[in-house]
């Protein structure tokens, strides 16, 4: 891993989507140790000037985040809104173990009481439960793992850089015992590897387990650089799977079925565990109590 220390101009990035529950993406790092082959955000790399380097082993520290961070959160304009940490690389990857800007951007959500969100696929979070919980009594927080897989002879090739997904269990529910809204990123299933009635099955039974507030799915996405990166990977890994997902994933409305199949099928099973697939509502419930307690 080559790591390079930058310093931005920025700690926050607005982003304008309908998707998405928050407007402010903050990320202390780019590039990711972890690996995992169907990471959406390879294209980011080409941002970082002359091609950014490999995205699984160029990192980039924003040394200076917290610092420029302060100075966002300060400012009369700041509207207090929820911003997501770590939507495009992990902010609790194997370099935050060195680095440790994480818990230096929570003090300074306490300290603006400032609701965010944040997800992982480490552990290593539990450094800093003390720090969310703190923040969690304070400003709406949703904290959530990502879990794909229950198989770990699958899991570690998809994700090699990830901690088992039964310790990602163990994670949700440490912090279902604080005011945080928790929940699984059950993202992305993968047609004809992941998506089996036996893996989908048991991630609903961990995520009843861990307590969690929902658990949110979401189906394989191949867009720019993705495609190639990924379907390179099933060739060497899993070649059973790569001709039929190739041929899945160009029809629309095969994929489209596909997917209806699915979803159909996860609601009833979701349901069946007691697992909401609503991951709006206890964030926002959250967000509105924060919303009236300032009122007093």
């Amino acid at each position: 891993m080559a790591v390079h220390e930058i310093e931005c101009a920025a700690a926050m990035n607005h982003i304008s989507s309908r998707f998405l529950p928050y407007s402010w993406d903050l990320n202390p790092y780019r590039g990711c140790a972890h690996g995992c082959r169907y990471c959406f955000a390879l294209y980011s790399h080409s941002y970082m000037g002359d091609g950014g380097g490999d995205f699984y082993s160029d990192l980039y520290v924003k040394t200076n985040i917290a610092e420029r961070l302060e100075y966002e959160l300060s400012r009369r304009s700041w509207a207090g809104e929820p911003v997501n940490i770590g939507g495009v690389t992990d902010s609790y990857q194997p370099a935050e173990q060195h680095y440790k800007l994480m818990p230096e951007i929570l003090r300074l959500m306490i300290k603006y009481r400032n609701p965010c969100i944040i997800s992982t696929k480490s552990d290593l979070i539990l450094r800093d439960y003390d720090l969310i919980a703190r923040l969690s009594e304070v400003a709406a927080v949703n904290l959530a793992a990502t879990i794909t897989c229950m198989d770990e002879r699958v899991r570690t090739r998809l994700e090699p850089g990830g901690v088992p997904s039964a310790r990602r269990f163990e994670v949700l529910r440490a912090f279902s015992e604080t005011r945080a809204c928790t929940g699984v990123h059950l993202m992305p299933i993968i047609p004809f590897l992941t998506d089996s009635r036996a893996n989908l099955s048991a991630i609903c039974a961990g995520a009843h387990t861990a307590k969690v507030s929902y658990l949110l799915p979401g189906l394989l996405n191949l867009r720019g650089k993705t495609r190639s990166v990924f379907m390179d990977f099933l060739r060497r890994d899993f070649p059973q799977c790569e001709a039929p997902l190739r041929r899945l994933y160009q029809s629309k409305p095969a994929r489209k079925a596909h997917r209806s199949a699915l979803m159909r099928w996860l609601r009833s099973e979701a349901a069946a565990h007691e697992v909401s697939l609503d991951h709006i509502t206890p964030y926002r419930r959250l967000l509105q109590t924060d919303e009236q307690l300032s009122l007093f």
